[in-house]
């Protein structure tokens, strides 16, 4: 009942930053390395090959994502979408032209710098600004939008493709893009929410307000980070390279593509989940958790040739992402405020794609040279272990250090 109250009274917003993340698809790896064969053959690139343009393309995506990021503390939500949308559609439109590496690096580079970076930036940023009592919520409503995507567009892109061409779906994008997502979330995003204050608790202390340069200088930053970037660079690894694994296990190419609805289904229920969580116990003390099923993950699909593991290991992926999407846009606004959210999570989300561009260049140069796929991926594994006991250490530290820094509010957050 909380659930359908709070969907009532906040409808329009949510659902503006649902169709943001549904959006961002087009700029998701997901959904680029559906075209990865047909790239590869007609410029005549090896795994590795792709790897490191796409890499480069999106560590340059990430170096300019925290300056153009930063614009969302400047001007409104709906004028940032009516910048950014035109920019991704144009995109869109240079990878169905490109008959050169330059524009298809270029194209790359919008594509993830205004699909993956910007729309999941202007989302995650309008939620965790306009909500606070109940933020949680609000962030999982919105972050499922990406899961909605990746049970949509890869088969719709597969069946797409048959018809017009792997380039002329890339032009429908465009279009879908123009047509349809820019008027409808410019529609619900144009009046802004103010959040309405009500008592939650009343011993519950205000974060204190920080600016970028002071979260670069904080030490607590960078270690969460470590642990922050692991989905990102895990995931993005094994879908970019789904292709060649399908290859090595012998699976047919429906495993993967039907394992990412189950994906789906289950970083949906999880995020909902995690936003009740979140809005109890604090995404701060719930910040361990979204590594333990990541790490699972990485062990099944390391350990057996059978297509079960395919599904077990989207499964479980599904259930960390549910997790992570929450957790990550609720972070930031409790260690660090909300005045300054637009810049610091800029600055988040650029590392986060940084993670993105690293795992398929590394993973395919290595492919290249021989080491084990399914080795790498144990190796991802173990990390996460590692990373759940000093996540574990930065929750402490950072409870401990809001209690230090902050005063008893007298009256609590918005909702």
């Amino acid at each position: 009942m909380s659930a359908f109250l709070f969907l009532r009274d906040n409808a329009r917003w949510v659902a503006g930053g649902l169709m943001l993340t549904f959006f961002s698809s087009f700029g998701q790896t997901y959904f680029i390395s559906l075209s990865a064969g047909e790239i590869r053959a007609e410029y005549g690139l090896s795994n590795g090959d792709f790897g490191i343009i796409y890499m480069f393309a999106t560590l340059a995506s990430a170096a300019s994502l925290p300056q153009i990021g930063k614009i969302v503390d400047r001007i409104s939500v709906a004028s940032t979408v009516l910048l950014s949308a035109p920019i991704l559609a144009l995109a869109c439109v240079l990878m169905a032209w490109s008959h050169s590496l330059v524009l298809l690096v270029l194209a790359i580079y919008l594509l993830r710098l205004f699909g993956q970076g910007m729309f999941s930036h202007i989302a995650m940023t309008a939620m965790g600004r306009w909500f606070a009592a109940q933020r949680g919520r609000a962030i999982s409503f919105t972050a499922i939008g990406v899961n909605f995507g990746e049970a949509v567009f890869p088969i719709s892109f597969v069946g797409v493709a048959a018809l017009v061409g792997w380039r002329g779906s890339w032009l429908l994008a465009a279009a879908v893009l123009m047509l349809v997502a820019l008027p409808l979330i410019y529609s619900l995003m144009k009046v802004e929410r103010t959040p309405q204050s009500v008592v939650v608790d009343p011993n519950l202390p205000t974060v204190r307000e920080w600016s970028r340069a002071e979260v670069i200088r904080d030490p607590l930053f960078w270690t969460a980070l470590l642990g922050v970037l692991a989905p990102a660079f895990i995931g993005t690894t094994v879908f970019f390279h789904q292709v060649y694994l399908s290859e090595l296990r012998g699976w047919e190419p429906s495993v993967f593509a039907a394992s990412f609805a189950i994906m789906s289904a289950m970083t949906i229920l999880f995020a909902l989940i995690a936003g009740q969580l979140v809005d109890r116990f604090s995404a701060i003390r719930m910040l361990p958790t979204f590594l333990v099923p990541l790490s699972l993950s990485c062990f099944v699909l390391a350990s057996t040739d059978a297509a079960w593991g395919a599904y077990a290991f989207m499964a479980l992926m599904g259930i960390s992402y549910g997790f992570s999407s929450t957790l990550f846009g609720s972070l930031w606004p409790e260690l660090y405020g909300t005045r300054n959210l637009g810049s610091i999570r800029s600055l988040t989300v650029a590392f986060m794609v940084f993670g993105t561009a690293m795992g398929p260049g590394l993973t395919g140069a290595l492919i290249d040279r021989g080491v084990s796929y399914p080795g790498q991926i144990a190796a991802m594994g173990i990390y996460c272990i590692i990373m759940i006991g000093l996540m574990v250490l930065v929750g402490r530290k950072a409870l401990a250090r809001n209690r230090r820094q902050a005063t008893p509010a007298a009256a609590s957050a918005a909702l």
